[in-house]
């Protein structure tokens, strides 16, 4: 007998009983989950008393008016609340996308508001049956574990997985709107920016993106003591760039992330022989299960090709140590 419970307990346990449990422990009520899932009070409490068989530790005390998590409890509570919403939505993609091709990805929402956004009506038109999905998140997606075909992400190349694909690097040069640069003093050489106000991310000077600051930039220029008019700050490059397009000050931009506004000339470069090189650079990175799919790689691509016009516009001369190649 006590074979035959060591085998039990050593075997994976059933998924079914794992709804019951993630609205018990949520609620911390029997009958608030079983109304939520339309079954019986007694028919949820089975379920538990099942998956605890099956554990092979109790999940809840039960008090006479209340339910606890013990320890196992909440150790299984967080790994099925991370589990059951990714599970729920690749149910949800396959069934939207069954019969469909499609191309998921991920990236940080500057880059997909700044650049991806503008250029994809292009891809959409050359290729109208692909549906598009973006995740725009500034947090790391782990290609392996989600339902997302292409990573496009941000660092240095230290940071980047093998098989990662170089778009491009990027500058950082003071722009404004030309309206602003005409209503105002001239801007001949670093030092007359301070009659501005910059702008600049609140929290560059917090985090590893201090080459983003203007202190940087003033650093290099030999102005280490230099204090604008005012500063104004912001959480993201498309919120900065969008205030210096209103004209409210000139912001150290992100080369890559402003080329179209440059180029159409809704933002000017004010010190274009004053850019300084940025370590950082953007990447493509697609899931190994998904790169043989032909929607994948028409959108590749088609990617490799925007991003070659884009490494152009900013005159972006790669390293050829640093780049890989589409097989």
């Amino acid at each position: 007998m006590q074979h035959s419970q060591t085998h039990l307990r050593s075997r994976p346990v059933g998924a079914g009983y794992l709804r019951a449990f993630e609205a018990v422990a949520r609620h911390l009520n029997f009958r608030a989950a079983a109304e939520e899932m339309a079954l019986t009070q007694s028919a949820v409490s089975r379920q538990i008393q099942s998956l605890e068989d099956e554990v092979g530790v109790p999940l809840f005390l039960r008090h006479t008016r209340a339910v606890e998590l013990t320890t196992a409890g909440a150790q299984l509570l967080l790994a099925v609340q991370q589990s059951l919403p990714r599970i729920d939505g690749a149910v949800r993609q396959i069934r939207q996308s069954a019969g469909r091709r499609s191309v998921s990805l991920t990236t940080f929402a500057s880059f997909a508001s700044m650049w991806l956004i503008p250029r994809l009506e292009a891809f959409q038109r050359e290729h109208p049956d692909i549906d598009i999905r973006i995740d725009a998140t500034d947090t790391a997606v782990d290609l392996e574990v989600t339902d997302i075909d292409i990573a496009l992400r941000y660092g240095p190349p230290e940071n980047m997985p093998q098989g990662a694909f170089r778009l491009f690097g990027e500058s950082l040069t003071p722009v404004a709107s030309p309206w602003l640069i005409k209503s105002s003093p001239p801007i001949r050489e670093p030092k007359d920016v301070v009659g501005f106000t910059l702008i600049e991310a609140g929290d560059a000077h917090r985090s590893h993106l201090q080459w983003l600051t203007w202190r940087r930039w003033f650093d290099t220029h030999g102005l280490p003591k230099a204090q604008p008019r005012r500063w104004l700050y912001f959480n993201y490059a498309y919120q900065m760039a969008q205030a210096a397009l209103t004209g409210q000050g000139v912001v150290l931009a992100r080369s890559t992330l402003v080329s179209e506004s440059l180029a159409n000339g809704d933002l000017v470069e004010v010190l274009p022989q004053h850019r300084l090189d940025s370590p950082m650079t953007y990447w493509l990175i697609v899931a190994p299960r998904s790169a043989q799919r032909p929607e994948i790689r028409d959108f590749c691509a088609w990617l490799h090709t925007q991003a070659q016009a884009t490494r152009e516009a900013i005159g972006d001369v790669p390293d050829p140590d640093t780049v890989d190649h589409f097989d």
